[in-house]
């Protein structure tokens, strides 16, 4: 029986994960310059959702950072939008993409396409977030970056939402797109998530 090689240049995956203000999509983009530097066809893809700070066009790192990419409401508009040529596609927000992205990491993988994801691993509760978890145990290389906590200074692992300069209860919706005037990042014993029955004249 023959074996059939699908790809001279196998695929693979690779994730960036981890809390607001860790730097993922400005490690996102360093490894898609130095694909680039490489000669190597590329393509980056971001949720429609993330319109901060350059539009929905662009990615953007906090710090002004800029990249262009192409916005997807879903995650099987990537596989009709990737060219057949392409041998790099990154995709910013993934937490934000519908569970097909982990479907779709690994398709392209296995025709041979070095795929990288960056995403928040969890939500603003502390829980995971979207496919995250599913993207990280399928993928062959897996970084988890870390901010700085406000509170204490400590390497921060958890997003802090806030209303009002308060801390978001429990019940509030999972997405909720922005920066620093309403997250936070900090440690797991600063990170607080009231439940709203403790509190019940706060709507958020």
């Amino acid at each position: 029986m023959t074996r059939t090689h699908h790809s001279s240049h196998p695929g693979w995956i690779e994730v960036i994960s981890g809390v607001m203000f860790s730097g993922k999509s400005e490690e996102l983009l360093r490894r898609v310059r130095r694909a680039v530097i490489a000669r190597k066809r590329v393509q980056v893809f971001k949720s429609h959702l993330d319109d901060r700070y350059a539009g929905v066009h662009r990615i953007a790192t906090h710090d002004g950072v800029m990249a262009d990419a192409v916005p997807v409401d879903a995650a099987g508009e990537i596989m009709s939008r990737v060219r057949p040529d392409a041998e790099v596609v990154a995709i910013d927000e993934a937490q934000f993409l519908d569970e097909g992205v982990v479907e779709v990491a690994t398709a392209l993988a296995a025709r041979g396409v070095r795929v990288i994801l960056a995403g928040t691993d969890t939500d603003f509760r502390g829980e995971p977030f979207g496919a995250m978890p599913q993207l990280m145990a399928v993928a062959e290389v897996v970084d988890k970056l870390h901010a700085i906590c406000v509170v204490c200074g400590e390497p921060a692992c958890r997003n802090q939402r806030l209303v009002n300069g308060r801390p978001a209860v429990y019940e509030s919706p999972t997405i909720l797109v922005g920066g620093s005037e309403s997250y936070e990042a900090r440690c797991r014993h600063c990170h607080e998530v009231p439940r709203a029955d403790a509190d019940q004249g706060r709507l958020w």
